[in-house]
């Protein structure tokens, strides 16, 4: 028998191996087709988990220890995670009312619920106004998203009901809050409140996500439109700088006056409220005076605040504070808001960018000045304390007051715009909100602060005659 050589067996392999692994179109086709299945298997699978909902439906928790969380801003007080690992439940009752049941695991725990809790008014939900320019109605969306929204109730309220436990919650629970947390859709937060020495104390704090299947129904029955026109804006924190706002579909300007200001760089920075809670918040050292913040050699840096809703020390948010870098002028108008019979005013203060020279303008509008508080500047928390955005409320709110002032009529809102009439992502730029009030003795001199990003601290003060 004849014996093949080495070359020979060689290029027998080869053949061999040519004629095994040689791809046909068909069997790419194929291929292609099992892949696509696939994919939209795994992609119809997603969705239906995502967007899964029933009428009662258990979430999960999450729930952060002091060493979990150790630079937690709130209140804490003695009975701090000593009525810990609940369960949450949430039943819908039409098809915006929802009951939160705060479930309990030990026999010391009391059942907590938060009853017929409209969530039109949570959800976002944009004027009718709005709707009628692409840019005014993304704008609205995205803010109402990226602001916090919580409200409070008594815990006598008809809202809430307290079920057995040993008593201690019965006896001292004071309030109760529900917090659509200021990041992507979804991420929502549970609060309890007990008084200690006179003072609110914090005793439970626990995280979780809305079911997104009620989210995005909810949004669709309050909104009239498809929940998929905007759906990767509201859950994935889509920057839409650069969108261009038509001030002029927001309110019709009746007159307008440039107004003497100061802005006293060398002013000691003010704290008070939530400010003096979140001083670890702040990263920056030797910043003292309102200056220091548009100091070029001052590194001014925040916690950043990261889902599911707590503030991380370890991932530091910067600032464009160039972009505000110098104060201007400032402008009041009388304005006609579009959608109010009332008549209200607008400040815009302008700013030179001291990187590129652009002239920038925050607007803030749709505000009754004469309606404001009168308060000495150490009293600025309980003045007129707001977030940027379209059609807002503000970032805390009984939710008595919120069923009597709903945000989407509210002629309410406050942006920032470039020198193009371009929005300016105003968290990048570390602002995210205003606090007005009138002077204690001088109704005729409006007082007007900066909120950082998260409200961390105030980085401006404003003095502005009216007269």
């Amino acid at each position: 028998m004849k014996k093949n050589s080495a070359k020979e067996k060689n290029a027998g392999i080869s053949r061999f191996g040519k004629a095994n692994f040689r791809v046909t179109k068909k069997q790419i086709l194929f291929s292609t087709l099992i892949l696509c299945l696939g994919l939209l298997g795994i992609g119809g699978f997603w969705f239906k988990s995502r967007y899964k909902f029933d009428d009662k439906m258990s979430v999960k928790l999450q729930e952060l220890s002091n060493v979990d969380y150790p630079v937690n801003p709130a209140p804490l007080g003695k009975n701090f995670q000593r009525y810990s690992q609940r369960k949450l439940t949430i039943i819908k009752r039409d098809d915006t009312h929802f009951d939160f049941v705060l479930e309990p695991t030990d026999n010391k725990t009391a059942q907590i619920i938060i009853k017929n809790v409209d969530l039109e008014l949570l959800v976002p939900k944009a004027p009718e106004w709005v709707k009628k320019d692409q840019g005014l109605e993304i704008i609205a969306f995205t803010d109402r998203e990226w602001n916090r929204q919580q409200i409070s109730f008594p815990a006598n309220s008809n809202n809430i009901e307290i079920v057995g436990g040993d008593g201690f919650e019965k006896q001292n629970l004071v309030e109760v809050a529900l917090a659509n947390n200021c990041l992507n859709a979804g991420f929502w937060e549970i609060l309890l409140f007990t008084k200690e020495d006179s003072n609110k104390s914090l005793y439970y704090q626990s995280w979780f996500t809305f079911p997104m299947g009620h989210y995005k129904n909810i949004f669709e029955k309050i909104n009239n439109i498809s929940y998929w026109k905007h759906w990767w804006k509201l859950e994935h924190w889509q920057d839409p700088s650069g969108t261009i706002l038509k001030t002029n579909l927001l309110r019709n300007i009746i007159d307008e006056k440039e107004v003497a200001t100061q802005f006293p760089l060398d002013e000691r920075i003010i704290v008070s409220g939530e400010q003096g809670r979140k001083v670890r918040t702040t990263l920056a050292t030797n910043v003292t005076k309102w200056g220091d913040f548009y100091d070029a050699k001052k590194e001014v840096k925040f916690a950043s605040f990261r889902p599911p809703g707590f503030y991380d020390q370890n991932k530091p948010w910067g600032n464009q504070y160039w972009r505000i870098g110098k104060f201007d002028k400032a402008i009041l108008r009388n304005i006609k808001p579009i959608g109010v019979e009332q008549n209200l005013q607008e400040i815009e203060l302008l700013f030179t960018d001291t990187k590129t020279s652009e002239q920038n303008r925050l607007f803030i509008s749709g505000v009754n000045l004469k309606t404001l508080p009168q308060l000495t500047v150490q009293e600025y928390p309980n003045g007129l304390y707001m977030p940027m955005g379209i059609g807002i409320p503000p970032f805390y709110q009984s939710y008595d007051e919120l069923t009597k002032n709903h945000p989407d009529v509210s002629p309410y809102f406050s942006f920032l715009l470039d020198s193009q009439e371009r929005w300016i992502d105003h968290h990048h730029l570390a602002v995210d909100g205003s606090v007005m009030h009138l002077d204690k003795n001088n109704p005729n001199l409006l007082h007007l602060y900066l909120l950082s990003y998260e409200r961390n601290t105030l980085i401006a003060h404003f003095l502005i005659n009216l007269k």
